[in-house]
């Protein structure tokens, strides 16, 4: 896939279409220290990009969430992906949540401060009104195109299982561009390739 041009990129970032360059500041807890992470660098080393907004640190549903999505880090890992949690907080609040808040203690992936607020405007999560992001996960693929994309309100946290799930039929399409995932799809399971033939005919396609 060819860089695309300026012009090219949507105002706001679209399932489908490429994603604009970003750089982020982030707390690392692995290393222990702060850095920055760039979308141009992950596309150089191929590696698949999660990123996943939420409110503020030092809230509520928020390390629940964090906690969640620790626990399938691993996996996430595993299939190429690099997890980055993104909040309009500094990187010093990030350092300062991981380390005060128990249910972090397993949070291995970058924490990125967003405090301009200038990517969770372009990925569509900003709360003007409140300065903040809703809860986003947004999936990037190798080659800088957006394939996922989730958005919920402040009160319902979200399912980190889900995401692998999702990223396990990402990952098989990119592979597999002529066959779809059907519902509830997961590794091992029939997949649909779809045709003329195909239509009015999923259930004899699934069900043999």
């Amino acid at each position: 896939m060819s860089c695309p041009t300026q012009q090219e990129y949507p105002t706001l970032a679209t399932v489908g279409r490429p994603v604009k360059p970003f750089t982020l500041e982030t707390y690392d807890p692995t290393e222990g220290s702060f850095g920055q992470i760039s979308l141009e660098k992950l596309q150089q080393d191929r590696k698949w990009t999660v990123l996943v907004f939420y409110p503020a640190d030092f809230t509520f549903v928020c390390p629940t969430e964090l906690a969640d999505l620790a626990e399938r880090h691993a996996a996430l890992k595993d299939m190429g992906v690099e997890v980055i949690s993104v909040s309009t907080d500094t990187k010093f609040a990030h350092l300062a949540w991981r380390n005060s808040e128990r249910l972090l203690e397993n949070v291995r992936y970058q924490m990125a401060a967003d405090p301009t607020g200038a990517v969770s405007r372009y990925f569509g999560v900003y709360d003007e009104s409140a300065g903040i992001a809703l809860r986003g996960t947004f999936i990037i693929n190798p080659e800088g195109t957006l394939v996922g994309s989730e958005v919920n309100f402040y009160n319902v946290g979200r399912n980190a299982a889900e995401l692998v799930r999702k990223m396990q039929a990402n990952k098989h399409l990119r592979d597999h561009p002529a066959e779809a995932c059907p519902a509830r799809w997961e590794p091992g399971a029939r997949t649909l390739t779809p045709s003329e033939k195909l239509v009015g005919k999923v259930y004899e396609d699934l069900i043999p």
